[in-house]
């Protein structure tokens, strides 16, 4: 645990070293939010739209954090003799792994406050204390398949080819899963299609912890399928990165 929480510490002051390296991820969620939902009176005006709006970009937030965290983030670990070295070392993979679980979590949960701030202070957005903590839980949890999306980019990908990836997959994924729009407005055809991204699972799952409305089964089952899947994609990277540099 000593070891673990000294890893984490190491990688959160590393961030901070460089400020405009996590102003993008903590900052652009609650912009959109500011730009694009508070000025319109029949999203940011409306509870229950606004509530759901804080809380598509509260999962946005988490799987830029996510992505770029765990995907670039990794793979530009990996360009440095540093990591050559740390791996080397007798404590093993688990507290630098665990290291960075912990850092990754503490970015989540700090990119989701300027989110909640904005959508408390500028819009119509309501939600008891208990729905608060429910939404909270449920985005972190949603976050998992992102964060092992994340560790397979990471350990696959170079720094370079990385960076393209996760911008591939960020944007995307958040437009075709409703997280900038409600999926209310797609066409029948999209509507659909998006049924089977994890983005869309998540967002539903989130806006109804945070409305109080029933659990979306099929939208868990989507969302447990792709973290199974991502699971075996990340162990693979890990394992060919572990083989190809140390064997």
């Amino acid at each position: 645990m000593r070891m673990l929480l000294l890893h984490a510490r190491y990688q959160l002051l590393e961030t901070a070293r460089i400020p405009i390296a996590m102003v993008g991820n903590l900052v652009f969620p609650a912009l959109i939010m500011l730009f694009f939902v508070v000025p319109q009176s029949q999203v940011g005006g409306d509870p229950v739209a606004a509530t759901a709006a804080a809380g598509q970009l509260s999962l946005f937030a988490v799987i830029n954090v996510c992505l770029y965290t765990f995907g670039a983030g990794i793979a530009e670990d990996r360009a440095q003799p540093w990591d050559a070295y740390v791996r080397t070392l007798p404590v093993g993979a688990g507290p630098r792994f665990g290291g960075r679980l912990l850092t990754g979590l503490f970015f989540c949960l700090l990119g989701l406050i300027p989110v909640i701030v904005v959508a408390a202070l500028f819009t119509s957005a309501q939600a008891s204390p208990a729905q608060i903590l429910a939404g909270v839980a449920v985005v972190l949890g949603c976050g998992v398949p992102f964060l092992l999306m994340g560790l397979a980019v990471g350990y696959h990908f170079s720094v370079k080819a990385s960076l393209v990836v996760v911008q591939l997959l960020v944007f995307p994924m958040a437009f075709v899963g409703g997280l900038f729009m409600p999926p209310e407005i797609f066409p029948s055809w999209l509507d659909t299609a998006s049924h089977a991204v994890p983005t869309r699972a998540g967002r539903d799952l989130v806006v109804n912890a945070l409305t109080g409305g029933p659990v979306d089964g099929t939208a868990l089952l989507v969302l447990l399928g792709w973290t199974a899947v991502l699971a075996v994609l990340a162990v693979v990277a890990f394992r060919r990165d572990e083989g190809r540099r140390f064997r």
